[in-house]
């Protein structure tokens, strides 16, 4: 979902990094092959999160949510020599186009996949903490997972949730249920005293939050 102008987003593509080789083959795929394709972070916001990766240099992320492994590939690409990057996928169907997709990038060996409920998943990771948090799974679940792995992410490090801004719904009139957890999220976390925190008007909106 694009909520800035077209024409705005096609200026603002043309004047980041260009979208890798691999990534562009992993973006017509899954709009080929996948349902919600639209689902998929895209050249901007892959570039976004990219950036912020390298900025971070994480030693350990963790991503609740691969659907087809673009953004996993793009938060990979900061990590250190040695790092890794743990992410979580309901839908054990995609695997064998995640490791398809995984094999196109030099950071395949960096990424280690678990399929099954997040929930379960990330209290039984054997990692003591995490420099960077990319959470994009279901929505209704974003102050969960938020909880779950707040107290490993250490100071300094980053938690990064998608689809904050929710379609624009967030700060129009919408009051489904959807619209109100996504608000409540978003409100949560302005207050929390913990935390620095901005949301960036990047697609569909990355609530992007400093541990401090």
């Amino acid at each position: 979902m694009e909520i800035l102008d077209p024409a705005l987003q096609t200026y603002l593509d043309n004047h980041c990094e260009p979208e890798p080789e691999a990534l562009q083959v992993i973006n017509r795929e899954t709009y080929l092959k996948v349902l919600r394709p639209h689902m998929l972070s895209g050249h901007y916001q892959g570039r976004v999160l990219s950036f912020l990766s390298k900025m971070v240099q994480p030693e350990s992320i963790l991503e609740v949510g691969t659907f087809t492994g673009y953004a996993t590939i793009c938060l990979a690409e900061g990590l250190t020599e040695d790092g890794v990057i743990h992410t979580i996928e309901v839908n054990r169907e995609l695997e064998p186009m995640l490791n398809s997709h995984f094999k196109l990038t030099n950071v395949s060996k960096k990424i280690k996949q678990h399929f099954g409920d997040a929930t379960a998943i990330i209290p039984a990771l054997d990692v003591k903490k995490w420099d960077l948090v990319f959470i994009d799974a279901d929505k209704k679940n974003n102050y969960t997972y938020f909880q779950l792995v707040f107290n490993k992410v250490r100071s300094g490090g980053l938690i990064i949730i998608d689809n904050v801004l929710w379609k624009g719904k967030v700060y129009g009139e919408d009051n489904d249920a959807d619209t109100a957890l996504i608000r409540e999220l978003n409100d949560r976390i302005s207050v929390d005293s913990r935390v620095e925190k901005m949301i960036l008007p990047v697609r569909d909106g990355l609530l992007v939050i400093r541990k401090k």
